[in-house]
């Protein structure tokens, strides 16, 4: 148990240590300067002509071209950097499962205890290529949540079960998708898959929402680690910036910062989903 915790603290150390090295005072200052109006906007004023630009760290969609991320997204799936992703999605994974595996039957003991339903559940999402698929999540709901339909998951959802709001606050309800990253459906880092619902609205509204199927989605990505909740289309619009942003610039050295940053999201309850 102690080796646990001792491990636990070295990568929050690690995590906070490599962010901040990683993104440079520069980018520290303009995190800074854009943290206000990240909650209620995902652009600011440009101060001279009066005009909307996005923030750094996301692709701007009215000038992003269609051809530069899919040859990105081209060159992520050749052999050599296909199998180096998937050597680091597999050996992830399994630290996981094997690592929070005491943690994973104390969260399935209180959601049982919390509300009826089911502990897991599965819910169809879209995946690479556009190909649906079902993913593996702790049940933060109560049951039947979406009795009325699908329904976009708010910061303060009354759906949420008490459980739920603190397994969703330390991204504990996402481990599972450990299982659908083994199975070959997801890898650990890349855009988050969503519903097919939503899917068909937002890519009617939103340019260029069809690439984030150029790649295999992930548990945790980009814009997981820098923005809050998709809410709503124009939340989803924006981080639709941070995923392209993601697949034009893909490296393990920027999956492996993401998975530091995550950890550091999940000890210590910072950041965004």
């Amino acid at each position: 148990m102690y080796v646990h915790y001792a491990f636990a603290l070295a990568a929050a150390v690690a995590s906070v240590a490599a962010t901040n090295y990683a993104l440079g005072p520069a980018s520290r200052r303009e995190r800074n300067r854009t943290s206000s109006y990240r909650e209620a906007s995902p652009e600011e004023h440009d101060g001279q002509s009066g005009n909307l630009t996005p923030s750094g760290d996301g692709l701007n969609l009215e000038t992003t071209q269609l051809g530069e991320i899919a040859d990105a997204a081209e060159r992520g799936r050749r052999p050599s950097s296909a199998a180096i992703k998937r050597g680091l999605d597999i050996v992830l994974s399994l630290c996981l499962l094997g690592f929070l595996s005491p943690l994973l039957v104390l969260t399935a003991v209180a959601i049982k205890l919390d509300s009826r339903g089911p502990v897991l559940y599965r819910q169809r999402r879209v995946g690479f290529g556009g190909k649906e698929f079902e993913v593996f999540k702790f049940r933060s709901m109560i049951a039947n949540a979406e009795a009325n339909g699908p329904q976009y998951a708010a910061v303060k959802d009354k759906r949420v079960t008490p459980v739920g709001s603190v397994i969703r606050k330390f991204r504990i309800d996402e481990i599972p998708q450990a299982i659908n990253v083994l199975r070959g459906e997801m890898s650990f880092v890349g855009p988050r898959p969503e519903r097919p619902e939503f899917v068909r609205e937002l890519e009617q509204e939103i340019p260029l929402y069809h690439c984030r199927h150029l790649v295999k989605p992930g548990i945790t990505g980009w814009a997981q680690v820098k923005y809050e909740y998709a809410a709503s289309v124009e939340g989803a619009r924006t981080k639709l910036r941070y995923d392209l942003y993601y697949i034009r610039h893909s490296s393990p050295l920027l999956d492996l910062l993401i998975v530091l940053m995550t950890v550091r999201v999940a000890l210590f309850g910072l950041g965004s989903r």
